[in-house]
């Protein structure tokens, strides 16, 4: 995949109206999990219609003129991944010297530039954690959501306040802070238990709060301590519109039988688990994955996000929702499908967002990918065509070629061209 900066479309390919107006429009040719080729139909939003290949008109647009077309010929058609855990304050920051500029125009261009790239993988909502108080106090906040507002009609951006203590004399502040920030238009409240002096009060602190403004909660935690969590499994059990944790990469090293119990009651809780495979992020330890295959036997939402863009925790992040699938497949034992829901419908769930299925009726929400098959996109994901809202948003184009060796002798081999799978 192209490592550059987001580049604007050709005006053939760009929206067809404004920002949030989507015009009909009709995928042709797309390959389906299950082998169909279809055409669908999309218009207002939403999918109209699924067709066998070929038996799907364009249909009048809600102006008069037709649908437009696009070509999915060797493309797999798929509901479009989200990143339920991202860092749009730190991300692109690995470059810089020293303690990472809180400048406000410089937040929001990183942030922006960030989201630019994960929509370009494919990933057209993402939930962004930001700092709030201590030096940056609410600057960073009122960037990304800057960022946020200019980027409506391309991606869906949410933010989750992250203060940093929350107990004691000097939590005080971080409590105005924490409260100043959903009023400001954070919609999901969050932070670090683990590294206050009293875990347990953070938390109570944090749900109160949430609770206040009923908003869900999305917290960073190791998941080392097996009585800590039982404790937070506890309190959040029950609370809507819900409890997210991650990345959980300290219940991997946990003796079998606690982490199972820790499972059992995280599920009990009905608590989410973001992994992070590609990595963690500043707020926490690196090493290690959750446990997958144990939360989910336990019956545990597990969704898998990206974690650091290439900041100071983890300067080769890519934020590509596919890698992370590729390495919940490559290494953690699960099946294509399964890695691949982890990103998409799992991690739509985990933002409150609303199921997506190649069918009609269901949002326009999808990721088109050259290849044939799941397994295959998750090993070699280069071309891409992102749909939100029922229109084109982005898009990825990869051809290789091998040159210098062609001889008559030289046996049939498959390219990667337009239109071929890979």
């Amino acid at each position: 995949m192209p490592d550059s900066r987001p580049q604007p479309s050709p005006s053939s390919s760009g929206p067809p109206s404004g920002p949030d107006e989507a015009g009909a429009l009709l995928l042709c040719g797309a390959r389906l999990t299950d082998g169909r080729v279809v055409d669908v139909r999309l218009g207002g939003g939403r999918i109209e219609a699924v067709g066998t290949a070929g038996s799907l008109s364009p249909g009048p647009a809600a102006s008069g003129v037709s649908a437009a077309r696009v070509d999915l010929g060797g493309h797999l058609l798929l509901p479009a991944p989200v990143e339920p855990h991202a860092h749009g304050d730190t991300a692109l920051s690995a470059d810089f010297e020293g303690p990472v500029p809180y400048d406000d125009l410089d937040v929001q261009r990183r942030a922006t530039e960030a989201a630019l790239l994960q929509l370009g993988h494919g990933a057209t909502a993402l939930r962004s954690h930001v700092h709030v108080g201590g030096v940056q106090g609410l600057g960073a906040l009122a960037a990304v959501l800057q960022a946020r507002r200019a980027l409506r009609g391309l991606v869906e951006v949410t933010t989750v306040a992250m203060p940093r203590v929350l107990t004691g004399v000097a939590g005080a502040d971080g409590l105005a802070i924490l409260r100043d920030a959903v009023k400001m238009g954070a919609s999901v409240v969050g932070g670090c238990p683990d590294l206050d002096p009293d875990p347990t009060g953070y938390v109570e602190a944090v749900l109160e709060i949430a609770s206040e403004h009923d908003c869900p909660v999305d917290l960073h935690t190791e998941g080392d301590d097996p009585a800590r969590l039982a404790r937070l499994a506890a309190m959040a059990g029950g609370l809507r519109p819900g409890v997210t944790l991650g990345p959980c990469g300290g219940l991997a090293r946990l003796p079998s039988q606690a982490a199972g119990r820790a499972a059992d009651q995280l599920a009990a809780a009905g608590v989410t688990v973001v992994c992070l495979p590609q990595g963690g992020c500043g707020s926490v330890d690196r090493r290690g994955t959750a446990p997958v295959r144990l939360l989910r036997a336990a019956g545990v939402r597990v969704a898998a996000g990206s974690g650091a863009l290439r900041d100071m925790s983890n300067p080769v992040g890519r934020g590509d929702p596919l890698e992370a699938a590729y390495l919940l497949a490559s290494r953690y034992g699960l099946r294509p499908e399964e890695a691949y829901e982890t990103v998409s419908g799992a991690a739509r769930a985990a933002l409150g967002l609303p199921e997506v299925r190649v069918e009609a009726g269901f949002p326009a929400e999808l990721l088109a990918v050259r290849g044939a098959r799941l397994a295959g996109v998750l090993s070699l994901a280069y071309s891409r065509i992102v749909v939100h809202r029922g229109r084109v948003v982005a898009r990825t184009s990869a051809v290789r070629e091998y040159c210098g060796w062609a001889t008559s002798a030289a046996p049939e081999l498959p390219r990667q061209g337009r239109g071929e799978p890979s």
